[in-house]
Formats: C-alpha cells, sequence, structure tokens
C-alpha cells in the first residue's frame, strides 16, 4: 500500500489495461481475481477495477503472456509470481516529505501534540517507510517539538517494503532525487548518513521508530494513537470499502488525535460527522468528540 502524496501516480500504473477480447476474457479476469482474494488473501473486491486490471496487466506483459487465461495459468502454478504479483498490487509509490505544504501543517499538529506527554504516530500504509523517517526527522529538526517524545509505528502489507523500511537504507536513482526530497530540512544531512548515492537513515532518527505488518482492510484497528497520516491510498479502494477503513484509523485514534489523508482524498459524508475539518485544503481533520462513543 501507499504511504504518501496525494495526486500522484504509481509509474506501474502508466502501463494501460489490455484491450479487452470479450465476455470469456472478463470472466477470466473475474476468476483470476478470486483466486487472488481466497488463495493469497489480498482483499481484491476493494481496489477499483481499473486499478487491478492495470496491476494485472503489468505483469502479463512482463510474463508475456498474452492473454488473462494464460496468465491466470502461471499465476496459479508458479509461487514467484504469485509474490510477484501481490507486491505490483501493493501500492508502494513514496517518497520523503512529499507535498511540502503538507508536511508544514504535520508540523504544526506535532508542535500542537508535542509537550503533553509522548505522541504516538501511525503512519498507515508506509510502502518502503520514507514516511515514517520524514515524521521522525521532522520532531528532531524541530525546537518546538520533543522528538525524545515522538513514536512512530510505521505499517504497511508489503514485506519486501517493510524490510526496505527496517533497513532504512534508499538508492538515489536517475529517477529518484533523494537530495530534493529531504532538502525540505534546511540541514538533513544531521539526520541521514550519504555514501555516494547511498543514504541511511541515522540511528538517533531510527530509534523512536518501529515497523509491522498491517493490513488496513482486513485486520483490527490499533488503539491510543495521537496522529494518523494514511495519504494516497483511498484514491485506489473502491468507493463502498472506504467507510470501513476510515471506522479503523477512527478507532485507532484517540479523542481529539488527528488524522492525515491525501489531497486529492476527502472523507465520505457519512463518516464527517466523526472528523472536524482542521485544514481543508491540506485534508487534515481531528477526531471529532461527539462521534467517539459511535465505535
Amino acid at each position: 500500500m501507499i504511504g504518501d502524496g496525494a495526486g500522484e501516480i504509481d509509474p506501474e500504473d502508466l502501463d494501460l489495461p489490455l484491450d479487452d477480447t470479450g465476455d470469456d476474457d472478463e470472466e477470466t479476469f473475474t476468476e483470476l481475481l478470486d483466486f487472488v482474494e481466497e488463495e493469497l488473501s489480498f482483499a481484491t473486491s476493494h481496489y477499483n477495477d481499473s486499478y487491478l486490471d492495470r496491476r494485472v496487466s503489468s505483469r502479463m506483459r512482463r510474463t508475456q503472456c498474452d492473454s488473462y487465461e494464460s496468465y491466470f495459468e502461471l499465476l496459479r502454478r508458479e509461487p514467484a509470481e504469485q509474490e510477484a504479483l501481490l507486491e505490483a498490487l501493493s501500492i508502494n509509490v513514496t517518497g520523503f516529505f512529499r507535498n511540502p505544504d503538507v508536511w508544514e501543517g504535520i508540523r504544526t499538529v506535532l508542535r500542537r501534540l508535542s509537550g503533553n506527554g509522548p505522541v504516538r504516530v501511525w503512519s498507515a500504509a508506509c510502502a518502503d517507510g520514507r514516511e515514517p523517517y520524514s515524521l521522525a526527522m521532522l520532531a528532531h529538526d524541530d525546537p518546538e517539538i520533543d522528538e525524545s517524545s515522538v513514536y512512530v509505528l510505521g505499517t504497511d502489507i508489503s514485506r519486501p517494503a517493510l524490510e526496505t523500511a527496517r533497513e532504512g537504507v534508499y538508492e538515489e536513482s536517475r529517477t529518484i532525487d533523494l537530495d530534493e526530497q529531504l532538502s525540505f530540512l534546511d540541514d538533513y544531512q544531521r539526520y541521514v548518513d550519504i555514501d555516494g548515492r547511498r543514504y541511511r537513515i541515522a540511528d538517533d532518527v531510527r530509534t523512536n521508530v518501529r515497523f509491522q505488518r498491517h493490513d488496513l482492510i482486513n485486520d483490527e484497528p490499533k488503539s491510543g494513537f495521537d496522529l494518523v497520516v494514511c495519504r494516497n491510498l483511498f484514491i485506489y479502494i473502491d468507493n463502498a470499502y472506504k467507510r470501513s477503513m476510515l471506522e479503523t484509523i477512527a478507532r485507532s485514534l484517540r479523542s481529539s488525535g488527528y488524522l492525515v489523508i491525501g489531497k486529492a482524498e476527502t472523507i465520505p459524508p457519512n463518516l464527517q460527522s466523526a472528523f472536524a475539518v482542521r485544514e481543508a485544503r491540506l485534508r487534515i481533520y481531528q477526531r471529532a468528540e461527539p462521534a467517539a462513543t459511535d465505535y
């Protein structure tokens, strides 16, 4: 799943779905999705069909399968392809300090929370960990925030992404400028050890950051969080399932806790009573007191 940033598209999504070949092909695609949900435990029914089709079509191209039927046959017999498809379905686009204006809003929230005891932050669908580390670096960098009291949990459904997150090592490439991403902070090199194009998160930043696997769709809520950051996930989710996921987040927040979602996302009308708008443009909400007994 994704971590952060709104309105930005995963490069995988630039792949267009394969042309339909008729009702039989559509039926096979449905059977393939059922297999992924029932046998591989990935909740395809919660995601937009267009998103699923783009990801499956991308794997078909990479495996040189020319039909859903041939790809489905490959998928059933090859555990390695099952893992590859699950990884492709996980929304793993992320970056350090994406959408700087939103991070200024997050800074304000952390300042409000700091000084009143431990501050527990959940970065849900954090991909490879850059958002949780951004939160920790921001806490270290801002003199109005007590970084020792800020505890960050990053979760995702992708095990490979979580392995990268725990290592805290990121490689710059022709398409990823880590220096530009990190320049949100004036002196980010205090928090990152740089060796050529290799960036390693410093140990003191990593101290209060933990990672674990969590499926926001199927797993139970957390509890006791002051801030949940879940950005650019809901744009991929079918409308029928957004409510249950946001209810999971609501249950995970303390009374008056904060929620930050992607700038292209909104709280559904049937849940607006659970969250008060604090910064509409930045999509920053606060858990509404009257709704605390609803869940």
